[in-house]
């Protein structure tokens, strides 16, 4: 264990199925309040895009940005707001999701908002009053909390978290401390007053303005001056940063500051935490723990690393990329087989205290990556590498048998140990590159959309049909309900039963007993085989299992239960259900 603090992982982690959100592209509830071109910095005739229109295709305002499809992408809006979530709750719920993740959710310039202008307050343009959010802000002293007043996209994103603790959900939102944007207002007043700004020791600054004889200079995340990043002493952020940041953590997670955090958010999503010190992340996580000693805590951390920052100390869990890379590995580039894929998992489990894995987030996609979909239509290349159009990504639709590819994925996906996350859209068919075109509007069913038909490089590619795909939605609810019903898939010990190479077939189990327990076998073959899995640990009420996905029973003989399995597809075995 990497720590000597006791590890405790909150309990209803281990059962939730996780779903992403990009907020600013899955559903726009308020035409009202849709961002203005001012505060966009478009052109002159600049509007909201439309939801339903081809992707690739360029509103004629975008056309006088340049010719390129990249040239005025990132500062299209389409209107997605905290009203839309809580119109789609309902669907989240008969989804099956037990938890949602939310993308930076605070005021900002940027559609994926990680260039806060402010912690304390909700995007203007995310609540239903944008214009008297503004006049609410101007009257605060941003550096007081005694001063900080409740906006009315704060209020209802207070009212967002009430609706899914009542649906007996959890939400979480990211926590962007690393840097700010340039329109963040202690850095707008540090830029404007050089070092005679209050603020001047928040930001790493190499040189303030001082006539003609220097320019004002700064670190930037990665480089990007868009991104000013915080200054930091001794392993953690300077001392009136992170007594900032502690009050905004406070005011979310205990809004009315009574001592009960019910009404506030269930825990963090942490972006690019390894570019602070562990110093600031102990105090921090000290301070999250004091609100809601059943926070839970995740960060980014994209490499086995992550077993370096989830103890007892610092995070409750990591969004777990090596799984994905590996899940990319074996189901997708199919560069290693089952039981090398199931030697790697092992070494990925065995570094984490004892209940970490049964928290991880076990994501395939995200907003920083290309579509799931996407990947299975463009093999062979590294993980998150290669994954734009200008790299030969190719952007068309998937096939009938790679939406089955994917489909073997989401099984595993929900019957590994840790917890399911998916990118929004991902259950509703939706697929794309890497950034910007994993950040489409969300495909809904009761929308009708354009089909794809134009390449961002000007290539021929299909006519690919847009809408909602049932058949695999209906697959990831499925999948969903069993977990949801499966206390073992939740909670169950793991162990290999079966790992054949050349076949290509892994079977394991999620156990809690002998009799309790779930079987599940994958096949990434193309062959239909006749699979036999050893069940003679288990205690078996009569001679049949039954597989939970098409509800069939399952013979057994000699121990072995007898699966015919098709091509690229599994089964999830359980004792028969009364």
């Amino acid at each position: 264990m990497p720590s000597d603090q006791v590890y405790k992982a909150p309990e209803w982690a281990k059962h939730i199925i996780w779903y992403q959100i990009f907020p600013e592209r899955f559903y726009n509830g308020d035409r009202r309040n849709d961002p203005k071109r001012e505060r966009v910095d478009g052109p002159e005739g600049w509007k909201i895009s439309s939801w339903t229109t081809d992707w690739y295709k360029c509103d004629e305002w975008e056309e006088t940005v340049g010719e390129e499809f990249r040239d005025s992408v990132r500062i299209r809006r389409y209107g997605g707001d905290l009203q839309g979530i809580i119109d789609k709750l309902d669907y989240l719920n008969d989804l099956g999701i037990g938890g949602i993740y939310l993308n930076p959710i605070f005021d900002a310039i940027s559609h994926h908002k990680y260039d806060a202008s402010c912690y304390h307050h909700v995007d203007r343009f995310f609540g239903p009053d944008p214009a008297g959010d503004v006049e609410i802000m101007k009257k605060e002293d941003p550096s007081d909390p005694s001063t900080w007043q409740w906006t009315s996209a704060d209020k209802l994103f207070l009212k967002l978290i009430e609706e899914v603790h009542k649906r007996d959900m959890k939400i979480i939102i990211d926590g962007v401390f690393n840097h700010t944007g340039t329109d963040f207002w202690a850095f707008r007043d540090v830029k404007q007053k050089q070092q005679n700004s209050e603020y001047k020791d928040w930001y790493s600054i190499i040189s303030f303005k001082n006539g003609n004889d220097s320019e004002f200079e700064y670190e930037g995340w990665w480089g990007v001056k868009d991104l000013p990043i915080f200054k930091e002493v001794d392993s953690t952020l300077v001392k009136p940063v992170r007594e900032h940041i502690f009050d905004v953590t406070h005011r979310w997670m205990d809004p009315d500051g009574d001592g009960d955090p019910s009404d506030g958010i269930d825990g963090w999503r942490l972006d690019v935490p390894e570019e602070i010190g562990k110093g600031f992340w102990k105090e921090w996580c000290s301070a999250v723990s004091d609100i809601n000693p059943k926070a839970y805590t995740v960060g980014e951390i994209w490499t086995k690393k992550s077993t370096d920052w989830v103890n007892g100390e610092l995070f409750t869990a990591a969004m777990n990329y090596p799984f994905a890379g590996l899940v990319q590995d074996y189901m997708i580039d199919q560069e290693i087989g089952p039981s090398e894929f199931m030697d790697h998992l092992k070494e990925l489990r065995r570094d984490f205290p004892d209940e970490a894995p049964f928290v991880l987030q076990n994501l395939i996609d995200s907003h920083d990556t290309p579509r799931l979909a996407s990947m299975v239509v463009n093999p062979g290349r590294e993980y998150d590498k290669e994954g734009r159009p200008e790299d030969g990504f190719d952007v068309r639709k998937p096939t009938t048998e790679e939406r089955r590819i994917q489909k073997l994925i989401a099984l595993l996906q929900f019957t590994y140990i840790g917890a399911p996350m998916i990118y929004y859209g991902t259950e509703s068919g939706m697929w794309g590159a890497d950034d910007p075109d994993n950040r489409k509007p969300m495909v809904w069913e009761e929308f009708d959309y354009e089909p794809e038909k134009r390449h961002p490089l000007g290539k021929q590619r299909p006519d690919d049909d847009n809408n909602f795909d049932e058949s695999l939605y209906d697959w990831y609810k499925k999948l969903a309900e069993i977990r949801n019903q499966q206390l073992a898939l939740q909670t169950g010990q793991f162990r290999l039963l079966l790992a054949n190479d050349e076949r290509n077939i892994l079977a394991f189990s999620r156990y809690l007993s002998n009799e309790k327990f779930c079987l599940v076998v994958l096949s990434r073959s193309t062959n239909s085989q006749n699979i036999e899995i050893p069940v003679k640990e288990f205690e078996v009420d009569g001679r049949h299992l039954e597989n939970v996905i098409t509800r069939t029973r399952i013979q057994i003989e000699n121990n072995k239960a007898i699966v015919k399995i098709a091509p690229t597809s599994g089964v999830i075995l359980a004792p028969e259900s009364n």
